[in-house]
């Protein structure tokens, strides 16, 4: 019999990836989120779906009695980092206990692993050296940095305490399908959305800022591959290569056909400026290895977006 595996913010861009997978390979699988960025949708019929928030306690540990789960998969959260530094408190009320609140649900329902999304591109801070390895000091930039770092130690907390095993996978910058063209995250989706309509996109800074490109079915195989290894591992997700927001901004370009100039705002508070990651740790202990192209990853994601209009 297949495990049963609850995914948290299932209904969103990643989450809703690995319930597909998850649901392609057989296990059985529910899904809560809020809807707040997730979409009802994305969610496979067949699917059980609890519009729950993570901060609401009460709620979330009746699903968890109701469904029982082996594995959860936690990818819920406040993501934004512009958020985060304009409301620390509301970013640590998702990000914290809300990450609270899915393991103490964990420990009373038996749950034997959890495996969390952490950030690769924002706990580290401005790194001392590229590729940045998981060993790295952490000295987040923003409140999300933190908050996302912040879920990792009570992991580790709570396999000291009760046993309750766990992975961690700092993303990348995650692109693909579903990703919100609208968000104000997400640039592959956005710039996609813009150059389709003829706009000029907006680039914060000068555009030679760096990030660690990856696509989201590889970040998805890398969650799967945590049913199975990993126990107590922390581990960075990403090509080890630096591409800046003009390299990215010229490939789409290139997908598309389009020769538009972008405008240029301020920066971002917040931002790291360099950033990308060694996933040596996950090639050797999980047998992960990126296979999506960035050239291809964004044809798929600008076809996407053209589809959804």
């Amino acid at each position: 019999m297949h495990k049963r595996v609850l995914v948290t913010g299932g209904a969103g861009f990643i989450g809703s990836h690995l319930v597909d997978a998850l649901v392609a390979r057989g296990y059985r699988v529910a899904v809560v989120d809020n809807l707040s960025t997730g979409r009802r949708e994305n969610v496979p019929s067949g699917v059980d779906f609890h519009a729950v928030d993570v901060g609401d306690a009460l709620h979330l540990n009746e699903v968890f009695e109701e469904f029982r789960p082996q594995v959860v998969f936690h990818l819920a959260a406040q993501t934004s980092v512009r958020r985060s530094t304009g409301d620390p408190a509301g970013d640590a009320a998702t990000n914290v206990v809300g990450s609270i609140n899915v393991l103490e649900a964990s420990v009373r329902t038996g749950v034997e692993k959890v495996v969390y999304a952490s950030s690769g591109g924002a706990i580290y801070g401005e790194p001392d050296g590229l590729p940045v390895r998981e060993d790295h000091p952490v000295r987040p930039l923003s409140p999300y940095g933190l908050s996302k770092y912040v879920g990792e130690l009570y992991l580790r907390l709570y396999r000291d305490n009760h046993g309750l095993r766990y992975s961690i996978l700092r993303y990348p910058n995650v692109y693909g399908p579903r990703q919100d063209p609208y968000g104000e995250a997400g640039v592959v989706a956005i710039f996609s959305r813009v150059l389709l309509a003829g706009d000029r996109p907006v680039i914060f800074g000068d555009g030679r800022q760096t990030r660690d490109y990856v696509y989201v079915a590889d970040v998805v195989e890398a969650s799967l591959l945590c049913l199975e290894r990993g126990d107590g591992g922390v581990y960075n997700l990403g090509w080890g290569r630096e591409v800046s927001v003009l390299e990215l901004l010229a490939g789409l370009q290139r997908v598309l056909g389009t020769r538009v100039q972008p405008r240029y705002d301020p920066p971002r508070p917040g931002e790291v400026r360099h950033i990308c990651l060694d996933s040596s740790r996950a090639r050797e202990e999980l047998g992960w290895l990126p296979t999506t192209p960035l050239a291809e990853g964004l044809r798929l994601t600008a076809a996407w977006v053209a589809r959804a209009g």
